[in-house]
């Protein structure tokens, strides 16, 4: 019987690339001089720190660059409010979301039934979720309809098996 899953993953090399050449970029740039810009990477999330909001503000929009050239989707990036730092300075934590949650899991669950496709279940397992049906043409009919439809977070589909 035909199945795939439906994941959710970033690939944390390419964020960490994305993150290097934002920093390369806010170092060198005239706009960001003096102005202690940077962006810093932890295990799932990442700090933006500079001088003033509207840089702070610069500075995602470089990030956001950078992850849109190396293919991270910024549906994977949770944008938490611009808190005030010392020395008057702002900073943003942006949490790098990966995995499909229950919430995200029941809503594709509640879509692929909806389809009405003859013999297609999806259950999920983990933080992913199992798509078999009995139709290699159905379950490619699931994948094209979840690619159009946005859920709020980056979709891939693994391991596509007869």
């Amino acid at each position: 019987m035909p199945t795939f899953d439906i994941v959710s993953e970033v690939d944390m090399q390419e964020v960490r690339n994305a993150v290097d050449q934002a920093n390369r970029e806010a170092s060198t740039r005239f706009d960001f001089k003096n102005t202690n810009s940077s962006i810093e990477i932890g295990e799932q999330e990442l700090v933006l720190r500079s001088s003033t909001e509207d840089r702070l503000t610069a500075l995602r929009q470089v990030l956001q660059e950078k992850m849109v050239k190396r293919q991270v989707s910024l549906k994977a990036l949770d944008e938490g409010k611009i808190e005030e730092a010392s020395h008057n300075a702002a900073r943003q934590r942006i949490a790098i979301r990966a995995g499909i949650s229950n919430d995200n899991a029941r809503e594709l669950n509640k879509f692929i039934k909806g389809l009405g496709l003859k013999g297609v279940s999806s259950q999920t397992q983990g933080d992913q979720l199992r798509v078999s049906g009995k139709k290699r043409d159905d379950l490619q009919a699931v994948i094209t309809a979840c690619r159009d439809k946005d859920f709020g977070i980056p979709l891939q589909f693994n391991n596509f098996r007869d």
